[in-house]
């Protein structure tokens, strides 16, 4: 069987046409525009809805047939004021960023040492026991939160903050751990061996090789840790009591509804507060994050 290599110039040409149906406009509407238009309306459209409903005064809130439902026709800053000045709602937002920021630095931790462990000692059964990690991460956290909960009595650490940094990485780690497996597969072996064969130690090649070349795959894994983190609710529900406590999913849901009550105005002004430190995280570090889902080091 012979075969034979097409010219450059012949693929590139092929490529040319390949693509040339995106020239004409009706087709670039059609397969390109309008998707992201669509895409882009449903990922921003919340944003702008808890916006609006923000800035607008109670009896704007409800009453569609006098005012416009899309649009505040006199917009006030009464609802973020209540919600800064006469709730709780700032200390709500220090205890989920210090819940946050402690329970992704230990999953982290944890993980880092786990997935390297896995993947590049190559040790028998590590296969099975990386895809068991995996399967712990899909196990509901209604099952686990209670025998969690005699946990946390009996350390003595219920209704603080500790109680959630130590619970939160029983759901982080097998995730980051899981991701991280997937980053470490792709960094070339041989740099492992050429540093062992150099007399360094695998604390040494963990801290100097893989970590610097692992730094997308850690920031990606951080950013899934941080907002799985700040957006969870069972367990903050569950351990904390006080509302001096509570994070922000769990505060602006049981102290701003009160029976059958709803304060939408400040439930969306403390909904879009809470989503803005995710958002510029996200947005930060977007590189480094798209660049741990397109691979790392290539041999």
């Amino acid at each position: 069987m012979t075969s034979t290599a097409r010219p450059a110039d012949q693929t590139m040409a092929d490529e040319s046409v390949g693509m040339s149906y995106l020239d004409r406009l009706p087709r670039r509407l059609v397969t390109i525009y309008l998707p992201l238009a669509i895409f882009v309306f449903v990922l921003l459209f919340p944003f702008y809805w808890m916006t609006i409903t923000a800035l607008k005064p109670n009896n704007e809130l409800t009453n569609f047939r006098e005012f416009n439902p899309l649009w505040p026709e006199h917009p006030t800053l009464q609802h973020i004021r209540y919600l800064l000045f006469e709730t709780s709602y700032p200390g709500w937002l220090v205890n989920t960023m210090v819940v946050a920021v402690g329970s992704t630095v230990l999953s982290l931790a944890a993980s880092v040492l786990g997935a390297y462990a896995i993947e590049r000692i190559r040790f028998n059964g590590s296969r099975w026991i990386g895809l068991l990690i995996f399967l712990a991460y899909l196990v509901p956290p209604s099952i686990l939160f209670i025998p969690l909960a005699v946990m946390i009595f009996n350390f003595g650490i219920y209704d603080t903050k500790l109680a959630l940094i130590f619970t939160y990485p029983t759901f982080l780690i097998p995730f980051c751990t899981w991701l991280l497996m997937g980053y470490f597969r792709s960094i070339p072996f041989e740099l492992e061996e050429c540093a062992l064969v150099d007399g360094a130690s695998r604390w040494q090649i963990l801290m100097k090789i893989m970590l610097p070349l692992s730094v997308p795959g850690l920031i990606s894994a951080g950013i899934f840790a941080f907002t799985l983190s700040w957006n969870e609710f069972i367990y903050a529900l569950t351990f904390i009591q006080s509302s001096e406590n509570k994070t922000v999913p769990v505060g602006v849901l049981t102290e701003l509804v009160r029976g059958d009550v709803y304060e939408w105005g400040a439930l969306m002004a403390g909904a879009l507060l809470g989503s803005l430190p995710v958002v510029l995280l996200y947005s930060f570090f977007v590189d480094y994050y798209v660049s741990s889902m397109t691979g790392a080091v290539k041999e």
